[in-house]
């Protein structure tokens, strides 16, 4: 178990072909699949990558702050990965993104496409406190901040997905 502190942005989609010149980046279609759970936000995800490796994780959540929860995250297999995923919580629907992650600054950039999206997506950047500054990549344009706001985490995403903000 950790503590995960990360900033979490709306942005204009950028240039796909800046995103992969980037420093170590990657490409990955993710489903996140949001199960029945009491205190805590408990997920599987299936993350295929652009080579064709297949990575499935169990990942319990527990939120402290605005920026910060706990975190407990395993790798599985399928078969747990299926099992899990048949105790889909209630009103949820499984979340389909394309993530694209690359190294700025020093700081892990992670960039999340979604399918209903057309023109923005969001960027999160883990911190190592809530105090900490961030230097963004010069082709990003932040739209808003919504840190913290609960209509933008995935779990509420899976609920309902909001509005694209241009």
């Amino acid at each position: 178990m950790n503590i995960e502190t990360e900033c979490k942005l709306i942005i204009e989609k950028p240039n796909p072909d800046t995103v992969r010149s980037m420093e170590n980046y990657t490409e990955s279609r993710i489903t996140q699949i949001y199960l029945k759970s009491e205190n805590t936000t408990h997920r599987v995800r299936r993350r295929e990558y652009s080579d064709g490796r297949v990575v499935y994780t169990e990942n319990k959540k527990v939120r402290i702050s605005r920026m910060s929860s706990t975190e407990y995250e395993r790798e599985i297999s399928e078969e747990e990965y299926t099992a899990l995923a048949q105790n889909i919580e209630i009103g949820a629907a499984p979340l389909f993104k394309t993530r694209r992650t690359f190294t700025y600054e020093d700081k892990t950039v992670e960039l999340d496409y979604y399918d209903q999206w057309e023109k923005t997506c969001i960027m999160e950047i883990e911190l190592l406190c809530e105090s900490e500054t961030v230097e963004f990549p010069p082709f990003i344009k932040v739209l808003r901040d919504v840190t913290g706001k609960r209509e933008y985490s995935n779990h509420s995403m899976a609920h309902a997905f909001p509005e694209e903000i241009i």
